[in-house]
């Protein structure tokens, strides 16, 4: 087994293409909704309106055109080929970060700010603020290989990711990351302390502090009502993909609408995407942005193997202390937000944290310009 890092570049196969518009011509779909709103899932409409733009307008070659802009690159970890750009900053003294996407997302999260940590003073920012980039994709997701055997939980992630930046030469780094990309930069922060000097995430995991439940501010009251809505009525992807991900994924393995509509029915829940009373993904995002992230799980048909993690993961957290530097930035509209207070029973150096006015569980797609300042602030200090 091979340590090589090798260069990769994205070329998806013209048939492949063809395929996928044979498929959405040949679409069977579901009857309508017998509601007016989300409730019941992605609307009929608005599945043939995006179903149609992807036949007809949306265009694959813009976006590998711009993943190939970056240099990524392949190699083996662990038996596992993992997929990542590494893009080195032009700066002096640029700090190294590696930051990690979660499900429904993938790499394409972070097309709106890869250059602008890499080379800040092209994107508003000074020298002193960058970074060389590492963004991989998780084992199951993207252009990444599909673990063969269990056991690919976060906390192997973590460490995989501590051998893929000593295998780039990095002895001192830093790591941020949301959704799942956030449980395994926490756990790089209980695993990796040797090397990885702080961490940021935009979804801290932790736990309701039991003493405050007497006294709670009402910005805690509204996160437990929030995530009592999300085990009720937004959950239940959850628990398919954490209890049989396998038979999920003969659905969506064959169906790119299936795959679609899975994918951004979580982006109407979680995106802060309000605007004059009505809620809707494209008042954030545009079709292609969204389309972008659907493609990069239906050409590498990774609808099963990116919902395993949840079957490794999602009932045993790990929710050990972390003594590290951490930050955290809090965006409105997060599946969950912690308070500091429940925060700090968990990080007992919290170097940075902040609770912003707009932005939610995509916050790199949603408010890039916010989120870098996150992680510049957060980082300015552990520069040497």
């Amino acid at each position: 087994m091979t340590t090589d890092i090798i260069p990769f570049t994205v070329d998806i196969a013209p048939p492949v293409l063809e395929d996928l518009k044979r498929r959405l011509q040949n679409t069977r779909w579901p009857d309508k909704e017998t509601c007016e709103d989300w409730s019941q899932g992605i609307p009929l409409d608005y599945a043939q309106e995006l179903s149609q733009y992807w036949m007809t307008e949306y265009d694959w070659r813009r976006f590998e055109k711009k993943l190939n802009s970056w240099p990524q690159f392949m190699t083996n970890i662990e038996g596992n080929d993992i997929h990542f750009i590494h893009h080195r900053s032009p700066h002096d003294n640029a700090l190294p970060l590696i930051i990690s996407h979660g499900w429904p997302g993938s790499i394409a999260e972070f097309h709106k700010i890869i250059d602008a940590l890499a080379n800040p003073t092209e994107h508003g920012g000074k020298a002193e603020d960058a970074f060389h980039v590492v963004a991989p994709c998780l084992p199951g997701y993207g252009f990444s290989g599909k673990p063969t055997s269990t056991g690919t939980s976060v906390e192997k992630i973590g460490q995989m990711w501590g051998q893929l930046m000593a295998r780039l030469g990095y002895a001192r780094y830093v790591a941020q990351g949301g959704d799942w990309g956030s449980m395994v930069t926490q756990s790089m922060g209980m695993t990796e302390t040797e090397h990885c000097a702080a961490i940021h995430i935009n979804m801290p995991i932790v736990a309701p502090d039991p003493d405050t439940m007497d006294n709670l501010t009402a910005q805690e009251q509204a996160a437990l009502v929030d995530m009592g809505t999300y085990m009720d009525q937004g959950s239940g992807y959850s628990k398919q993909q954490s209890t049989c991900p396998q038979t999920l994924g003969y659905g969506l393995a064959d169906s790119p609408i299936g795959q679609m509509a899975w994918v951004v029915e979580k982006f109407y829940m979680w995106t802060d995407c309000d605007k004059d009373g009505l809620k809707h993904p494209e008042n954030i995002l545009t079709k292609d942005e969204l389309l972008d992230n659907v493609m990069l799980y239906w050409l590498n048909n990774s609808a099963a193997s990116s919902g395993r993690l949840y079957w490794e993961s999602f009932e045993n957290a790990n929710m050990d202390p972390i003594s590290i530097p951490v930050g955290c930035s809090i965006f409105p509209k997060e599946i969950f937000r912690s308070s500091r207070r429940w925060a700090e029973k968990r990080f007992s150096n919290l170097i940075h944290w902040n609770e912003l006015e707009r932005g939610g569980h995509f916050a790199a797609l949603e408010q890039p310009e916010l989120f870098l300042q996150e992680i510049r602030n957060c980082f300015s200090t552990q520069r040497q």
